[in-house]
């Protein structure tokens, strides 16, 4: 049941993410950029010495869609 969970999570982060960042992409590409995106939040967030994604509530969520945008900004520049 968690990974079920944790897809559901990545799919609704990167979703956000991706409206927020004006990029266009299909169900998957979403999936991926929020669970990746979530991963990134975390090591960012532990470089200024705060948890990262731990479990789910509207920190973790934060700390995800941040990963994310991240992420997408970073394909975006690489795309160029």
């Amino acid at each position: 049941m968690g990974i079920i969970i944790w897809i559901v999570f990545g799919a609704l982060v990167g979703w956000v993410a991706s409206h927020l960042m004006g990029e266009e992409g299909g169900l998957l590409r979403d999936i991926i950029v929020g669970i990746v995106g979530s991963v990134v939040g975390g090591f960012l967030m532990s470089l200024i010495g705060k948890s990262g994604v731990g479990s789910f509530n509207l920190y973790s969520f934060g700390v995800a869609l941040l990963g994310a945008c991240v992420l997408l900004y970073v394909m975006r520049v690489v795309r160029r």
